[in-house]
């Protein structure tokens, strides 16, 4: 399976490094259209995949991925030579900003369209991705994009108008969680931690109780009762969270990635 990619920067690099990581793909199956930067010229120094200059070369490809910024899609389909398009070659959009009806419009509503918001831990296959298709797609394109997104970590498909909150909950809270380690970890290292280990202890803590949590399915307040014992620590942390807003302002949070 060979898959171009369109963009190299922040996404697209963790897109290509994902595929790349644990051998899930190699690294000669993979092409990067290089754009005006260097981006893609030092990433490919790094990675070993091949840069592709010619467009026409995408006739070639299993599957197209554009990972540039909203205003690049559509002229990247409007660019793509009728030799490419005539064989149907399945395209995946991570940009926000551009939906299905757009990219319809450039090329057609038969054309098999998908539209993907990823969050960054894809460059270690631990990513959730939220995917919405055509209508028009044939079940055979959408099981195939599927298929070889899989590597990236955890696809949920869901309508097109999910995708926004999708992203703020799945691909904005990164941020929020390393915030949450830096934090903790400066706690940790006020009572006497080293930094180092302070951080590790926290991001084990998250990874264990993430597990924990997926394979239980036990409810999240329950999960948390079952560590506050009566007149404890644990209780007296959450009553001190509590008492800071520590629920509203993580609504308040995602609540900001939603406006504009």
């Amino acid at each position: 399976m060979k898959i171009a990619f369109f963009g190299a920067g922040q996404i697209g690099s963790a897109l290509i490094k994902g595929m790349l990581h644990d051998d899930k793909v190699a690294a000669l199956d993979i092409y990067v259209k290089a754009g005006h930067s260097q981006t893609a010229e030092n990433l490919q120094k790094e990675l070993g995949f091949t840069l592709l200059t010619d467009l026409s070369d995408l006739t070639a490809m299993d599957l197209l991925i554009i990972a540039t910024n909203n205003s690049s899609v559509l002229p990247i389909l409007k660019s793509l030579p009728q030799t490419v398009l005539a064989k149907n070659i399945p395209i995946v959009s991570v940009a926000g900003g551009v939906t299905l009806s757009d990219m319809k419009a450039v090329l057609g509503t038969d054309y098999p369209f998908a539209h993907c918001i990823p969050n960054t831990p894809v460059q270690v296959g631990a990513g959730v991705l939220g995917i919405s298709f055509t209508k028009n797609i044939k079940q055979e394109a959408k099981e195939f994009i599927l298929k070889s997104l899989a590597p990236l970590g955890s696809v949920y498909e869901v309508p097109e108008t999910d995708l926004e909150i999708v992203g703020s909950i799945a691909g904005c809270t990164p941020a929020f969680v390393a915030m949450f380690i830096e934090s903790l970890g400066d706690a940790g290292v006020l009572h006497g931690l080293k930094r180092e280990l302070a951080y590790e202890l926290v991001e084990q803590m998250l990874q264990g109780t993430a597990k924990l949590a997926i394979e239980s399915k036990i409810h999240p307040a329950a999960l948390k009762d079952g560590v506050t014992s009566p007149g404890g620590s644990t209780i007296r942390g959450v009553a001190a969270l509590e008492a800071n807003n520590f629920r509203h302002a993580l609504i308040a949070a995602i609540d900001a990635t939603m406006s504009e």
